[in-house]
């Protein structure tokens, strides 16, 4: 916290300009309006404000409402994407639990277990708006916008930071699936390695 006082019969020109200056620079793009604000973050915030991001993926738009990375969360990640209509996620599966709020819109859920040595053909699942859908650990799935609106989803992840493994298509082999670990939305904002509890 900065507490700045300037009092005309004590200050100087340039302590007060040099003041300012301080006070400008404390709550500048570096604390405020960058992607990764990581200090000063209020305890309530407007989710309006909080930053976006496609991540190169086009028709997505992404924003850590709590996450890792940006927020120290150790048990669970919140996302909230927004896919415009024909966009969706890659097909992938990973290391912890996901459970979708979908908010508005509509759009297929694609699943499929994964207990062969590849995905395999999915189980397609309609979503819409107020349905909620839980993607069990390791299973392959893909949610697409199917629908002729955006498509928007609070998404709740366990156990970050997780690691995701991607395919080409549902008869891609589990041993040529692409790995990244650890996987951060917000990984340009990791300024140290994550340090474990103990």
């Amino acid at each position: 916290m900065i507490l700045l006082s300037v009092s005309s019969s004590t200050s100087s020109p340039i302590a007060a300009v040099f003041s300012v200056a301080l006070l400008l620079f404390y709550f500048s793009e570096a604390t405020l309006g960058a992607p990764c604000p990581i200090n000063g973050l209020p305890i309530v915030r407007n989710i309006s404000e909080l930053p976006q991001d496609n991540y190169g993926r086009p028709g997505l738009s992404h924003m850590t409402v709590a996450g890792s990375v940006l927020h120290g969360m150790k048990e669970v990640e919140i996302w909230l994407q927004t896919f415009a209509p024909g966009s969706g996620t890659p097909i992938h599966r990973h290391s912890c639990e996901e459970v979708f709020v979908v908010l508005k819109g509509s759009g297929t859920l694609y699943l499929a277990e994964t207990h062969g040595s590849f995905p395999g053909k999915p189980v397609e699942f309609p979503i819409f708006a107020n349905s909620t859908l839980h993607i069990p650990i390791n299973d392959a799935h893909q949610v697409k916008n199917t629908g002729h609106e955006d498509l928007q989803v609070l998404v709740i992840i366990s156990r970050p930071p997780i690691k995701v493994f991607t395919y080409d298509d549902w008869f891609m082999p589990h041993t040529a699936a692409r790995l990244k670990f650890p996987y951060y939305w917000d990984e340009q904002c990791l300024q140290e390695s994550q340090k474990d509890e103990l």
